[in-house]
């Protein structure tokens, strides 16, 4: 049985709340909450069959640790938690049946706020990115600050947590899938890099950026043009950044782009 989850903050349970798909297995909220907003939650909650549990604010607390609640939180059951070889399946699987564009996969080597976690699945949800792949280890993992951030992403992202992201790196070699990693010592700019097939996008962690056996193992590593005082970006941002410019590179491929 997978384990459940807390989605805390009123725009996170607003988003999941919306999402047909939604897991959601009880819906904490304050007791005699003034706010019209809790007030509407618990409303469609009840329309959607969903378990209600009043609770105060200590109890409320309790469940989202360091996350602010705003006195709603959302019990989920994690659906989209994959190990290596769920994450290997989806794969193959995307590889064969290129129905929705090639394969795109995020892999964050070492990513440990929780808040760049977040804000990083919110992007790769909008950008269509088949999967977020994180090491199990040493790296932030799926928790209510993430969710809050996430803004109902980290419930539909399939997201896969594995033992060694260079083992990952290997097989997704061995598949065709072009590996491109980040790095301000990248020998090509991001926007003269090929984007446009199978790819798996590879980004380091915060100030240190990705580790040298993993830069290794990548086909190319592209650099972000920076043209002011600052020397880096935040992770979520970068990774925003090479989100997009790999779904315009694919969708000019496709004759969609300017429409």
């Amino acid at each position: 049985m997978s384990k459940a989850k807390y989605v805390t903050g009123l725009r996170a349970v607003e988003q999941l709340l919306a999402a047909p798909g939604s897991d959601i297995k009880k819906l904490y909220a304050e007791y005699r909450s003034a706010n019209p907003r809790v007030e509407a939650l618990i409303e469609l909650a009840q329309a959607r069959g969903i378990e209600l549990q009043a609770a105060n604010r200590a109890r409320l607390q309790q469940i989202s640790g360091e996350s602010r609640h705003q006195g709603v939180i959302a019990e989920v059951r994690r659906s989209t938690v994959l190990d290596e070889a769920a994450l290997r399946t989806l794969v193959e699987d995307r590889l064969v049946n290129e129905v929705h564009g090639p394969l795109l996969l995020l892999i964050l080597d070492g990513v440990q706020d929780p808040h760049n976690l977040g804000a990083c699945l919110r992007t790769a949800d909008a950008a269509g990115v088949d999967a977020v792949v994180v090491p199990r280890h040493g790296a932030a993992g799926l928790g209510p600050a993430v969710s809050k951030v996430a803004a109902g992403a980290a419930e539909s992202m399939p997201f896969a947590t594995v033992g060694n992201i260079g083992r990952v790196l290997s097989w997704l070699a061995e598949y065709g899938v072009i590996l491109v990693g980040t790095s301000d010592t990248g020998s090509k700019s991001l926007f003269e890099a090929k984007l446009d097939g199978p790819l798996a996008l590879v980004m380091g962690r915060e100030h240190s950026g990705l580790k040298k056996k993993i830069m290794q193992r990548c086909d190319v590593l592209v650099n972000l043009p920076m043209h002011g005082s600052v020397e880096s970006l935040n992770v979520s941002v970068a990774t925003g950044i090479c989100l997009y410019e790999a779904l315009r590179q694919r969708a000019t491929e496709d004759g969609l782009e300017g429409q």
